[in-house]
């Protein structure tokens, strides 16, 4: 751990993550033609949409995946024209504005190696799994869910409206588990030290099968028995299945509650409440999960902007006392989703609520290094707060590698 940076320096920074959230939240209004000279074949990181979608409208030409920012922090590219911040190009240089006022130079985020090379049965493997910063990839091993066919989607969701978009054009299908083993094998060599494997809500045992072939395959191909893993599962009705997940080699593991309100997790997750246990289950399986896994090894996202902040923050402090790493994640109202055509909160609604979740999670012992092994992105707010405060991931090399 470091000493502070002086509070000249820390308001600066903070400053720039606001702006971070800002973009987030309110998308970016830019020309698309201003892109067509990136190189997204060999050097640029383009948009691949995995589980979801997170441009404010459909979009289907080429558009950079994040840029980054003076001091580093990663921002989300999320396209929306109506946005009062824009991204203008001067002397071959990128800038981001707010209205008409220059905010700094960015630059776009650059493309793994690994993303151009085919697999043995013929796909690249940046459709495979996607570089999300900070060493990490994430797969979605699936793009569809089967809560659909019952008419129980959780109504923020656009998983399946992503398939029906861009599955021609980005090989969005069923991911097996010898081409999921070679990719992860390619991005390892090139310094990716974390994964996460996520997607649709599907049958339980199935998934348990499916989670426990993909990670048994995994450490065949690299050789390494901890690869530092993250199964993003739904919470079974069988606790006992949790151990297998341990057993099979995963490191850590995710159950996302997405909301805490009791009755709005019934009505804004109809599936996840219908077809796993109950709200009950899935905060029993998050303790069970802890029992097995260890404190700081599992991981819940909550859908900030759904229910109140006071609820909200109620359920981070709740699971991050027994060692979830609760993390709110900013509502986008998505594309095909239920919520599409409502709006999200403020910019300064979500500020206040990540530093209000972040000195829960401090409070409850929730360290950096926990957050960063168990969240499947960088770029987390708390990332950045954690760093402010001199837990700066000391003991993990080199984790923005592609910078």
């Amino acid at each position: 751990m470091t000493a502070k940076r002086d509070n000249q320096s820390e308001k600066e920074l903070l400053k720039e993550l606001e702006i971070r959230a800002g973009v987030f939240n309110e998308g970016i209004n830019a020309d698309p033609s201003l892109f067509h000279n990136l190189d997204f074949k060999n050097e640029y990181l383009e948009q691949i949409h995995a589980c979801f979608f997170n441009n404010h409208i459909s979009y289907a030409d080429s558009l950079p995946q994040a840029f980054r920012s003076p001091n580093g922090y990663r921002f989300a590219f999320a396209f929306d024209p109506a946005s009062r911040f824009n991204i203008v190009k001067e002397e071959e240089k990128f800038y981001l504005r707010e209205a008409k006022e220059y905010l700094f130079e960015i630059k776009f985020e650059h493309k793994p190696k690994y993303y151009n090379k085919i697999t043995t049965n013929g796909k690249f493997m940046g459709t495979i799994a996607q570089y999300v910063g900070s060493s990490k990839i994430s797969i979605a091993y699936s793009n569809e869910c089967a809560l659909l066919e019952k008419n129980m989607d959780c109504r923020f969701c656009n998983i399946n409206e992503t398939k029906a978009k861009y599955a021609e054009k980005q090989n969005i299908e069923w991911k097996n588990a010898g081409e999921i083993a070679e990719t992860v094998g390619a991005a390892y060599n090139e310094g990716c030290t974390h994964l996460t494997v996520t997607g649709g809500f599907i049958p339980e045992r199935r998934e348990v099968d499916y989670y426990i072939d993909v990670a048994e395959t995994i450490q065949d191909y690299t050789g390494m028995q901890d690869f530092g893993g993250t199964a993003c599962i739904g919470a079974p009705q069988d606790l006992s299945v949790i151990e297998r997940y341990k057993e099979a080699g995963y490191s850590r593991i995710a159950t996302n509650m997405e909301i805490w309100d009791k009755n709005l997790f019934k009505y804004i997750c109809p599936g996840k409440d219908a077809m796993c246990g109950g709200y009950d289950n899935w905060v029993n399986t998050l303790r069970h999960e802890v029992e097995v896994f260890g404190k700081g090894n599992v991981r819940s996202y909550f859908v900030a902007g759904l229910e109140t902040k006071d609820t909200l923050l109620e359920g981070v402090d709740e699971l991050s006392s027994f060692g979830v790493v609760a993390v709110p994640q900013m509502w986008m109202p998505k594309p095909g989703s239920a919520l599409a055509e409502h709006r999200a909160p403020t910019t300064e609604w979500f500020i206040d609520l990540m530093h209000r979740s972040y000195k829960i999670l401090v409070r409850n012992g929730i360290t950096h290094e926990q957050f960063y092994n168990s969240t499947n992105d960088e770029g987390r707010f708390f990332d950045y707060l954690y760093d402010l405060d001199g837990d700066t991931l000391e003991n993990i090399a080199d984790y923005r590698i592609y910078v």
